[in-house]
């Protein structure tokens, strides 16, 4: 993996990073990361933008859907995607804490 690759990724000002780790996913780079915002605590894989250019969304959340790291005892668990500042979103493994 480069160096640095994530080191922009943006962060909400009210969203706490618990943890962050740099991987490998079929060849891609990602960022995995676990934060708490809002009473949710949640997953996220960020990839690069350009490295998943000829990925579709529905590709990109198949992929992550699929990972032993997308919890599949959590009731109605799925993965939302967006794009901001040239890297890609999925988040999923959402727990609301009450």
């Amino acid at each position: 993996m480069s160096d640095n690759k994530f080191e922009n990724v943006p962060v909400e000002s009210d969203t706490n990073i618990l943890h962050s780790v740099e991987a490998n996913i079929e060849g891609l780079p990602v960022l995995f990361q676990n934060w708490f915002w809002d009473g949710i605590y949640g997953e996220s894989i960020i990839f690069d933008e350009t490295d998943v250019s000829d990925k579709t969304d529905d590709e990109l959340i198949s992929l992550v859907s699929g990972l032993p790291v997308f919890d599949t005892d959590i009731s109605n668990n799925s993965v939302t995607l967006s794009r901001n500042k040239g890297f890609v979103f999925t988040n999923f493994n959402f727990t609301i804490v009450e």
